[in-house]
Parts: structure tokens; sequence; C-alpha cells
């Protein structure tokens, strides 16, 4: 193996750490204060800065190949333009990313955690998230969120169980994303630890109403480039689709943001930029953020809760009971034939098995799957159609 001259590396990673703190805001996350569960003593010699380490983790984890074949909102549909979750995390980064240049904050934590935010997505969206959900309870091991899965998978599932030691304030912006949830303004809670973390976890799981702030200016800048990303895209899915027409969409919102996609997020973006620039905080200015909650509350009703996208929602819903209780069994009785032992649990460190009971397990294995895997695990009969569109 070749060997490099170590100081030179040395000398390029502290020119870039020296670069970084005269060029960021005094408000940015630092390379110097990333925080890993396990310190690793090959990164004080690499010349990756931390977060961008992180970013190199994700983008190698299996379950970040999986976004390709995961649902956004449009499920069961063949139509190669329609948004699939891999798009738009892309699409979070790129707008978080911008954002944060603007602002003088760390764009490669942001990169890292926008990569990141979706991958404890279950199949079949937040349809799937819900049904996967009720099972959770049922099975007394708290209630299953995509957020907290995305930091189950990346800390404790990927590498067979080893995880992959990512810096907490990746961690910390993942779990606390919500694009759901509207926020006019958004300011850091700092001072966070991995104890913070874990209790955080713990507390979401148990009550899934409970609000988190990320604690980095970073992580608020993704939880809100997550909206942002999605509320115009999907708007552009759904006329594709013809479920709307563009002349549907709420006219005051259209006066302020636009009706198109383009619009949308260029207005957006500009508007967080300007409120909040050099402040402490990450917001929208009063009247932008009205015309954001009326255009999401829109697309709630005419979108995502349109009855013509919920045609296989209950047969659906009756497939992931289905493959629950069937992995639950094949542990119990050690079908080592199942999947889930075969593509699973085989070769998972100890520490895992040792860490999780079988509903855990199965949870895990299940939110994993792509739509298209999750399918080819269920009954020929019992599979819904896929429509042309």
């Amino acid at each position: 193996m070749k060997k490099y001259d170590e100081e030179i590396l040395d000398l390029v990673r502290g020119t870039l750490d020296e670069q970084e703190a005269k060029r960021l805001s005094a408000l940015a996350t630092l390379t110097k204060d990333a925080t890993r569960r396990a310190a690793e003593k090959h990164e004080d010699t690499d010349y990756r800065q931390s977060f961008s380490i992180d970013v190199d983790r994700i983008l190698h984890a299996h379950a970040y190949a999986r976004y390709i074949d995961k649902t956004q909102v449009f499920y069961l549909i063949k139509n190669d333009h329609i948004t699939h979750r891999v798009l738009h995390v892309q699409l979070v980064s790129k707008i978080a990313r911008t954002i944060g240049r603007f602002l003088h904050i760390n764009e490669d934590l942001i990169e890292a955690i926008a990569l990141g935010h979706d991958i404890g997505h279950a199949p079949f969206g937040h349809d799937g998230e819900r049904y996967l959900a009720e099972l959770c309870q049922a099975h007394g091991i708290g209630s299953f969120q995509h957020n907290v899965q995305s930091v189950q998978f990346l800390d404790k599932v990927e590498r067979k169980g080893i995880g992959w030691n990512l810096c907490l304030q990746t961690l910390d912006g993942i779990l606390c994303h919500d694009g759901e949830v509207h926020n006019k303004m958004l300011q850091p809670q700092a001072d966070k630890t991995f104890e913070t973390l874990d209790e955080e976890l713990k507390v979401k799981k148990r009550d899934p109403q409970t609000t988190l702030v990320p604690m980095t200016l970073e992580g608020c800048v993704v939880r809100m480039a997550d909206t942002i990303a999605y509320v115009g895209r999907d708007i552009e899915d759904a006329i594709r689709l013809n479920l709307i027409n563009r002349s549907d969409l709420p006219q005051k919102s259209v006066q302020i943001l636009g009706d198109t996609n383009g619009t949308i997020v260029f207005n957006l973006v500009t508007d967080i930029i300007q409120t909040s620039f050099q402040k402490k905080y990450v917001a929208f200015s009063s009247e932008v953020s009205g015309a954001l909650k009326q255009l999401k509350k829109f697309n709630l009703e005419c979108i995502y809760l349109n009855p013509k996208v919920k045609t296989h929602s209950l047969k659906l819903k009756n497939l992931f009971g289905l493959l629950f209780e069937k992995y639950i069994s094949d542990i119990e009785n050690q079908e080592y034939a199942s999947m889930i032992f075969n593509r699973f649990l085989n070769g998972m460190s100890p520490a895992y098995i040792e860490t999780h009971n079988n509903a855990e397990i199965v949870r895990d294995f299940i939110s994993g799957m792509t739509d298209e895997y999750f399918l080819s695990q269920c009954p020929d009969a019992m599979r819904p159609a896929i429509q042309r569109m």
C-alpha cells in the first residue's frame, strides 16, 4: 500500500481548519468542535475534516443506496419524472448548502445532515411510517418515526451493527429535522451531549409530539430546507399526475411565492437568507411564513390526503402487519432460511443482537426495505398493482 507524506497532509488539514475559522461566521459550527462517541486515531492524521468524513460515510451507507427506490409521496406509480427519496435528499442538501453559504456557516455539516436526514424512512413514505408506528407501539417498542430511525440506522445498524460513529452535531441535526412542522423561526439549543441525544431519542419514541430543536445553526437550516425542497416539488408532481391544476393553488400564497417550484424555492431561499443574515437564528419573514403555511395546508388537503393516492392504503397496511408478524415468528422459531436471517441478521455484531429484542430487529429490517423489495416479500396474490401514469 502506498505511503503518503503525513507532514504534507497535516499541513493541508491545518490550512483548511485555519481558513474555516477565518471564513465562517462566529455562529457557525467549526470542525474543532466536532464530537464523536468514540475517538478515532486516524482522524488526527486524516486530511479530511470531521463533517466531510461524515458525508463520505453516509454516502457509502447501505441505507443511502436504498434511497433510490423509496417513496417520497406517490407510491405504486410508474413515472420516471416523479420524485423519489434519493432526489429529495439531494434537493434538501443543495438548498441548505446555498443558504449556508450566504450565512457563512459550515456547508460540510449541512451536507451530512441533509443527506442522512431521511435514511430511516420506511417503504411507501409517510403511509408506511404510520403503519410501522402502529405495529411498533402494539409490540411495546415505542413509536416508529423516520428521524429516530435515521439515527438508529447510522448509529446502531449500519456496518453489521457497528454503526458509522458519526459526529454528535450530524446525528442531532438528523434527529431534530421535521419538515412537516411549521416553524417561522428556529434558534439552536446548544451545549448538547451524546447523553442528551440518547435521552431525546427515548423521549421522542415515547411521545412523537415532543418538539426537538437542533443544537446547531446548520441543523436549523436543514430543517427549514427540508420544507423548501418538498413543498413546491410535490405540487409539480401532483400536477404531472393530474391530481390538481396549477390554478387550484391558493392565490394569496401565489402572490407572494409564485406558482411554480422554481419560483417557490427562489422566494423561500431568498427570504430566509435576508431574514437570517448575521442572526443567531434561522427565520422566514412574517409575510412569507404565512404564505408558506397556507401552501403546506393546501398540499396536505389536496395532495397528501387526496383519496386518489390512497387507493391501496388498506392493502399496504395489511401487508405491513403480515410481514411484521411473519418475521417475528421466523426469529422465534429460528427459521434460518428466512430473509430476516439471510439478508439482515447474518454476520450482525453480537452487540446489536444482545441489545435489540425481536420486534426491534423486525422494525429495523422492514424500515430499511425499498418499496420493490418490500413487495417482493409479500404473497403474489396480495401485492397491489403498479399504475403507469
